[in-house]
């Protein structure tokens, strides 16, 4: 098949080879050995969060609903493995008609997380299991990486709103998950319009340097945005002389101006003197929106600017120097045997290095002070004690095989929102320090 004619997609119909080779050689060699079908509980977890990270945010969940939907062994694929001779004939055949039929738990979409949270539990036989490991990774360490990103930004920017608009900084399908994982994180809009068709995230953006460039003068720019878009339109100010562009702006569209963007220089300074001339040009309700390579550190200095809202893009896509969130997806406990009722077994890697795990079907729970403020993550195998009962934070996700907790993207920004509330007070703070909760271990019988 020539890839270009699938031309560029917002999504792709199969998720099948979002894969690693060894997880099919795998399946294959459990096939053989009669193994494949034993119950298996796989989890996600990471067993660090990113240097200086106080928490972590989950994001990404709702696509690895749409993916495991669509993971799927088609004709073409099917014909990709054998002409490859990837996998035997015998595999071939078990993969064709292959749908994950088991069920998912996890953190649900917006909440924080620590290290050692079983952020999500994959269960069902092995052979279905093993195959997802790779496509919910990439997804789940891209999107909460960006997620994190975006809720140190927005907790800086306070009651600023904050636009994402990196799509020219990433890959063109990374730039839609990178959107929406922002949006989780707090952004209030995008420049991305596959991401605005996709997940319904507010878009917004006016003109760049090449429209005023384009023009004679920088009067005739200003003139033809405002005429076409009119005057609560955003004017870039920072082509040539700031000064003079801020005063043609006001000339043009009159002090109902609805703001102006600055792209460059010193912002903080910039951001001053021009609200000065606006408020003398008695353009007083007219905003001032700025950019130019923006972190979470950028914004927290700019707190004392007047400026109303921020525009991030590199720093943004890339998880402000954090692009992977180093999440791990382990089997933590499986049958005795393909018997549908042989018991669990824990399993865990023991090696040295830094890489154990800690076997066990796990649940999770959030412990509270007396003020309700968050102040341990609690995880354990076995029963959960009975104060933690209400505090419980893995949800179903998928029940049998089908899916079973959809939910509106404003729902799942909005819990993150409250989760981040619920921390201490240090969690936002931007200094370095170690996760703002400690992660406490219960252990009990692996359960079955």
């Amino acid at each position: 098949m020539n890839t270009a004619d699938l031309g560029l997609p917002v999504d792709v119909p199969s998720t099948a080879l979002f894969t690693d080779q060894y997880e099919l050689t795998m399946l294959q060699a459990s096939l053989r050995a009669g193994t494949a079908g034993r119950r298996s509980v796989f989890e996600v977890f990471t067993r660090r969060l990113p240097d200086g990270r106080r928490y972590g945010v989950v994001a990404g969940t709702g696509r690895v609903l749409d993916a495991v939907e669509n993971f799927r062994f088609d004709a073409g694929v099917l014909g990709f493995l054998r002409e490859h001779s990837i996998v035997d004939e015998e595999t071939l055949d078990w993969l064709a008609s292959y749908r994950f039929s088991g069920d998912i738990w996890g953190y649900p979409e917006g909440e924080v997380y620590f290290p050692g949270s079983p952020i999500m539990r994959v269960e069902g036989s092995f052979a279905e299991c093993v195959l997802l490991e790779t496509v919910i990774l990439s997804i789940l360490n891209h999107d909460s990486a960006i997620a994190a990103a975006a809720s140190r930004m927005s907790a800086a920017a306070g009651d600023r709103p904050i636009i994402e608009m990196g799509a020219r900084r990433t890959h063109e399908l990374a730039a839609v998950a990178a959107s929406r994982a922002a949006y989780v994180g707090g952004f209030t809009s995008t420049s991305d319009l596959a991401a605005g068709f996709r997940y319904g995230i507010p878009t917004v953006g006016t003109s760049a340097h090449a429209f005023t460039l384009l023009h004679d003068h920088e009067r005739d720019a200003f003139r033809a945005q405002v005429d076409s878009l009119g005057r609560g339109t955003t004017l870039l100010v920072d082509t040539y002389d700031v000064t003079e562009a801020v005063r043609t702006a006001v000339e043009v569209a009159g002090p109902e101006l609805g703001a102006v963007r600055i792209d460059s220089g010193d912002l903080l300074l910039v951001a001053h003197r021009v609200r000065q001339q606006l408020d003398e040009l008695g353009a007083t309700h007219t905003k001032i929106v700025v950019t130019s390579d923006l972190d979470e550190y950028a914004i927290a200095s700019l707190a004392a600017a007047p400026c109303d809202a921020y525009g991030v893009g590199t720093q943004l896509v890339t998880g402000s120097g954090h692009p992977t969130c180093s999440m791990v997806y382990k089997l933590v406990a499986r049958a005795e045997s393909a018997d549908p009722k042989a018991p669990l077994v824990a399993v865990a890697k023991k090696s040295t290095g830094g890489k154990t795990s800690v076997g066990g079907r796990k649940w999770a729970a959030r412990r509270l002070d007396a003020e309700g403020v968050a102040e341990a993550e609690v995880v354990g195998t076995g029963a959960v004690p009975a104060e933690l009962a209400d505090r419980q934070l893995l949800v179903e996700l998928v029940k049998g095989g089908a899916v079973v907790a959809r939910e509106p993207l404003d729902a799942v920004r909005d819990r993150h929102t409250a989760a981040r509330a619920g921390l201490p007070l240090s969690a936002t703070q931007l200094s370095r320090g170690e996760p703002v909760l400690p992660t406490e271990y219960v252990h009990g019988r692996s359960g079955s």
